[in-house]
């Protein structure tokens, strides 16, 4: 969560300065639509941040904030996919749990090649932070050395444990379970 187009070059030029991996969680919406980012700060993400991005992680709504595509469905998901990689992120992770049905599919895109990453939607409204929680653990996955589709692969099955396991807190979306 950014917040500001001074911000986000902040990060950016630490990214250049430092040649570090980068996993950008563009925290540019909330889950219920609301916008955390303003119209300069969309642009510095697009232009300054996501072309140093090891991978990104935007939900639906915050996909179609950066490429001003329509993302409600799995078509929705491939085309805007495509454009966040023509923006500059050498992979994609657009998570698909706000789409309907009894799978919640993410779409994994890198070098021209899409990967769907179905799992069993979990009933549960106790989800707030696995967006993410998604993304920090991709982040420790590549820190100790795994390789980007092994991070998200174990950072999906952590994400999953900890919302099976959420302990139930609040009267709204409360908190998964960060210690599963």
């Amino acid at each position: 969560a950014l917040g500001s187009a001074g911000n986000i070059r902040a990060v950016a030029r630490a990214a250049r300065d430092y040649g570090f991996l980068l996993v950008v969680d563009p925290v540019a919406a909330a889950s219920d639509g609301s916008a955390f980012l303003n119209d300069a700060a969309r642009a510095a993400l697009r232009e300054e941040l996501l072309p140093l991005a090891t991978l990104v992680t935007p939900n639906l709504q915050e996909a179609a904030a950066l490429t001003g595509l329509e993302v409600r469905d799995a078509d929705g998901m491939h085309r805007a996919a495509e454009a966040l990689g023509r923006l500059g992120a050498r992979a994609v992770l657009l998570k698909g749990g706000h789409l309907q049905g009894a799978m919640s599919t993410d779409l994994f895109y890198a070098d021209g090649q899409f990967v769907e990453l179905p799992a069993a939607r979990i009933e549960t409204r106790h989800t707030h932070g696995t967006g993410c929680a998604l993304s920090a653990a991709i982040t420790a996955g590549l820190a100790h050395g795994q390789t980007l589709p092994e991070a998200i692969a174990a950072a999906k099955a952590f994400v999953t444990r900890a919302i099976e396991s959420n302990p139930g807190l609040g009267a709204g979306a409360g908190p998964l379970n960060f210690w599963a």
